[in-house]
């Protein structure tokens, strides 16, 4: 949905027909432009005279003053961040995520009250994000700006609730405690236009909204020049045929003036007959004629664009990287052509983006710089992983054992509210078994247990259905070659291998994989994704190599297959045997098992936990056993990891799925 320049239309026109017709295509755009500009003035000093109800071109709310239901809803919400009030005078800066977008705002003057007005829009669906996080940041020129709160807020809950206010005021929480509030933000949010489920009166609603612009005395009619200019720019040469039978249509009494609502009609049914819209009047771009949708967003965002309308800047991944600036800007080339590439470098990342399957949205993950370089220099050299071979493997060994004993001592318990500072918003007490100080030693709390019902596992009592094992970071494929296109670049990588060569290796030749990778800020305990019975634990000694994307996205090194780890073998009724291997990783040298060989469990069961430190679990499985769920296949083709918990949906059993059809879509993975 990016936009293209008028440059590279031009040279798409010149193409396709000579220099002088991309002139008057330009000029056109142009034109249409600065009608734009215009028409947006005329609306404010309506705004201001109290006469919304003629503003067609920002959506008439008389037409669709509520969202009543989500069924079949898309469209465009129109957010604006309006004000804050915090508790001490700074020059404050906001940010709105949501999906694989952030925005922010202008930063403010030196205040505890705030102003921004800044505007954004964004897609609404009923399966898409729609759970918007805003983040408040100071401002300070000679260190990183600092967060301050958020607040989450659920745009289809704002615009469903029972209200004729379409702006409302939410507390700012402190970001290291959900029960601290800092300030408040008021937002307003409200429907642009809808796509309904009836296309032709989707088509109607927006037809009415680009032949306003054309209006300029705003008198409802438009003549036959303003129609006829409008149409040239939607550079379809069959249209442009057309505009004078359509137009005549609709002059029923031939005086030359048509009102807009019958010639969007007109122009709703031949749209879909034969659709009329090949090109973006006002940037040029060529539009996606069967996704009709889209190119509905993509005008409308580029109406707003040319009358000023969109206040915010975007382009950005998360809060944390718009906070920063132009830094961290990704231009809207990169953004659109190179995404996947500037989102996640891999091994070169300074930074891991992440995607929230609850939230929907990107998060990126907070670890230390110094951490970050470090674990460069090791993994992402032959000389670092050459220090490995001569003598480091085995102080990694001894270092992970010290701090294991470390982490168990009485002393260590001062690191807990420390370690809940750093990763401030990203660990929930409120989950939690117990109170903070029944921990007496890191080590504890690092291992600590969920209240009842914290974690819902997705169709209980469908053994078909397999769950996520863990709190964690997931990458999933369908074969261990996909995994090695996308993620695993160890050249000695191989399912075999990582199954240590055991003798039941080859029951899982061409199978599925699934990595679930916690960081030291999870819940540490990890669960069965399938109900049947633990055949056998196997251990295999070995290294103690992070398990961190940086090491595990090296060529030099391959840390699935060398490091310390634990095959299980479950045998289930419906996929088959599956591989539950956990690994353990420096400063895990500790994976305790709370159940035994020959035990029968149920998925969501607890099978162990690992201490201090970050680890990794692979399930293995049968090859054609699974369907795994779609969004965790993107993404993971996209080589980003998805944020999921323990007990949601990971994919069905092929065996059964014909019996009972189940979808693998990522709208029921909470069910």
């Amino acid at each position: 949905m990016g936009h293209g320049s008028s440059k590279s239309s031009s040279s798409d026109d010149s193409t396709n027909g000579g220099g002088s017709n991309s002139k008057s295509h330009t000029s056109r755009r142009e034109r249409i432009k600065t009608k734009l500009h215009l028409h947006r003035h005329r609306d404010r000093d309506r705004d201001r005279d109290g006469d919304r109800d003629v503003r067609t071109s920002r959506g008439s709310h008389s037409q669709h003053p509520k969202l009543s239901t989500l069924e079949d809803f898309a469209g465009i919400a129109l957010v604006t961040l309006i004000s804050a009030e915090m508790k001490f005078k700074d020059k404050w800066l906001a940010c709105i995520s949501i999906g694989e977008q952030t925005f922010r705002t202008e930063i403010s003057d030196q205040t505890n009250k705030p102003t921004w007005n800044s505007e954004i829009k964004f897609l609404l669906e009923k399966n898409g994000p729609h759970v918007a996080k805003i983040s408040v940041f100071e401002t300070n020129r000679l260190r990183k700006n600092n967060l301050i709160g958020h607040c989450e807020v659920d745009l289809f809950e704002f615009l469903i609730r029972d209200s004729d206010s379409d702006r409302k005021v939410f507390d700012v929480m402190d970001p290291s405690s959900s029960n601290v509030v800092v300030g408040n933000i008021s937002l307003s949010c409200s429907i642009e236009f809808f796509y309904w489920q009836d296309p032709t009166e989707t088509e109607k609603s927006f037809a009415r909204r680009i032949l306003s612009i054309v209006d300029y005395n705003g008198d409802g009619k438009l003549s036959f020049s303003e129609f006829s200019e409008l149409i040239d720019a939607f550079g379809n040469q069959q249209a442009a045929k057309k505009k004078e039978e359509l137009f005549k249509a609709a002059d029923e009494n031939g005086d030359g003036d048509v009102s807009m609502d019958e010639l969007a009609i007109l122009l709703a049914m031949q749209q879909e007959k034969e659709p009329l819209i090949n090109r973006c009047p006002v940037c040029g771009e060529l539009l996606e004629v069967s996704d009709k949708l889209n190119s509905m967003i993509h005008m409308s965002l580029c109406f707003d664009e040319g009358t000023g309308n969109q206040v915010m800047t975007g382009g950005f991944l998360t809060d944390k990287q718009a906070s920063f600036g132009w830094m961290f800007k990704l231009s809207e080339w990169a953004h659109v052509s190179s995404y996947d590439a500037g989102l996640n470098s891999g091994s070169n990342a300074s930074h891991i983006v992440v995607f929230d399957r609850r939230k929907k949205r990107l998060v990126e993950e907070i670890i230390d710089g110094k951490i970050v370089l470090s674990m460069r220099a090791i993994y992402q050299s032959k000389v670092g992983l050459g220090i490995m071979d001569k003598g480091a493997k085995e102080l990694l060994q001894s270092i992970s054992e010290k701090q294991g004993k470390k982490m168990n001592s009485a002393e260590s318990a001062k690191d807990i509210q420390p370690f809940l500072k750093f990763f401030k918003d990203q660990i929930n007490m409120a989950e939690v078994k117990y109170p903070l100080d029944h921990f007496k030693t890191f080590n504890e709390f690092f291992i600590r247990e969920l209240k009842p019902g914290a974690r819902p596992i997705a169709y209980v009592g469908r053994d078909d259905v397999a769950v996520c094992a863990a709190d964690c970071r997931l990458m999933a494929f369908r074969t261990a070659e996909e995994s090695l296109r996308f993620w695993i670049k160890g050249k000695k990588f191989s399912i075999r291998g990582l199954l240590g060569n055991l003798p039941f290796s080859d029951t899982f030749t061409g199978g599925t994989l699934v990595i679930f990778r916690l960081a030291p800020q999870d819940y540490h305990r990890f669960h069965f994704p399938v109900s049947g019975k633990i055949e056998q634990i196997v251990d295999i000694p070995g290294c103690l190599y992070t398990v961190n994307p940086i090491a595990v996205n090296s060529k030099y090194c391959n840390v699935f297959t060398e490091n310390k780890r634990a095959v299980s073998i479950i045998s289930t009724a419906d996929f088959g045997k599956v591989a539950f291997v956990a690994i353990g990783a420096t400063m895990v040298g500790s994976m305790t098992f709370t159940k035994k060989t020959g035990d029968y469990v149920q998925k969501g069961d607890e099978f162990g936990y690992f201490s201090f430190g970050g680890s990794t679990v692979i399930c293995v499985f049968e090859k054609d056993s699974i369907a795994l769920d779609d969004d965790l296949l993107a993404y993971s083709a996209r080589s980003i990891e998805t944020l999921v918990s323990v007990g949601m949906q990971l994919g069905v059993s092929v065996k059964k799925r014909t019996q009972h059809p189940l979808s693998t879509s990522n709208t029921s993975f909470l069910c």
